[in-house]
C-alpha cells in the first residue's frame, strides 16, 4: 500500500498534499469549468473522509488523481468515439504514467474513472476504485450521504458549492446522447437520451446484439 505522510486541510478534511495530487488539482482546475471542478474536488473530498471514517485502508494518492480526473471529458465539446469515462480513464492514466506513476497505480487510476458512473461494479473493486465510486456517487445521486457528518458536508458544500450541477450536468448528458449516442447504448447515458433528448435512438440494444451475433444457436 502506497502512503503518504504529506497533508492538509480543505474544507475541513485532512487529504493528501504531495506533487501528485497538486498537480492533479491543477489538472482537473484547467480543465473542468467551476461547477465540474467544484464537483469532483467534493468527490474527492466524500471519498476520501468515508476512508478515514470507515478505516478503510488506500492508497490516498490513486484515489486523489483518480477522483480528481474522472469527469475531464464530461463537457459539450465531448465528441467520443468512446464512452466519456473510458475516453477520460486513458487521460487520466497517461497524466499519472507521464507524472512517475508506476504502471500498477496508474491502471489503477484508470479503473476508478472508467468505473465511477457504474456503481453495480465499482464498488466491489479494490478499496480505491470503491471509495472513487462512493464519493462520486456521493456527490450525483446521494449514495451514503448520511456518512457524512452534517457539519462536514456543510463546511465542503460551502468551500465547493454546486453552482447549477444538477441542470448543468444533465446537459452534457444530453448533448452526449444527441451527438455520440453510439457511446450510450450500455450505460446510463441513455436514459438522459430516452427521457430528455428528443428523436434519441442508440443503433444497437443488448438483446440485438445477442439475437445477430454470427453462430447458428
Amino acid at each position: 500500500m502506497h502512503t503518504t505522510s504529506a497533508t492538509r486541510t480543505l474544507a475541513g478534511i485532512s487529504v493528501p498534499r504531495t506533487p501528485l495530487v497538486e498537480r492533479a488539482l491543477d489538472y482537473a482546475h484547467e480543465r473542468c469549468e467551476p461547477y465540474l471542478f467544484n464537483h469532483v474536488v467534493r468527490s474527492w473530498l466524500f471519498a476520501e473522509r468515508i476512508g478515514q471514517l470507515q478505516a478503510i485502508e488506500h492508497d490516498a494518492e490513486v484515489l486523489a488523481v483518480g477522483t480528481l480526473l474522472h469527469d475531464i471529458t464530461l463537457n459539450e465539446r465531448f465528441a467520443g468515439p468512446r464512452r466519456f469515462e473510458v475516453e477520460a480513464a486513458d487521460l487520466a492514466r497517461g497524466f499519472a504514467t507521464e507524472a512517475g506513476v508506476d504502471k500498477l497505480r496508474a491502471q489503477q487510476v484508470w479503473d476508478c474513472v472508467a468505473l465511477n458512473s457504474t456503481p453495480s461494479i465499482g464498488l466491489y473493486k479494490e478499496a480505491e476504485v470503491s471509495l472513487c465510486t462512493i464519493g462520486i456517487c456521493l456527490d450525483v445521486v446521494g449514495l451514503q450521504y448520511s456518512s457524512i457528518p452534517s457539519s462536514e458536508m456543510k463546511a465542503i458544500l460551502t468551500e465547493f458549492p454546486r453552482l447549477g450541477m444538477k441542470r448543468k450536468m444533465t446537459m452534457c448528458f444530453c448533448h452526449i446522447a444527441a451527438t455520440q449516442p453510439e457511446t450510450t447504448h450500455d450505460n446510463f447515458v441513455r436514459d438522459f437520451g430516452e427521457r430528455l433528448v428528443p428523436g434519441y435512438k442508440v443503433a444497437a440494444s443488448s438483446v440485438d446484439l445477442v439475437a445477430n451475433a454470427p453462430f447458428d444457436e
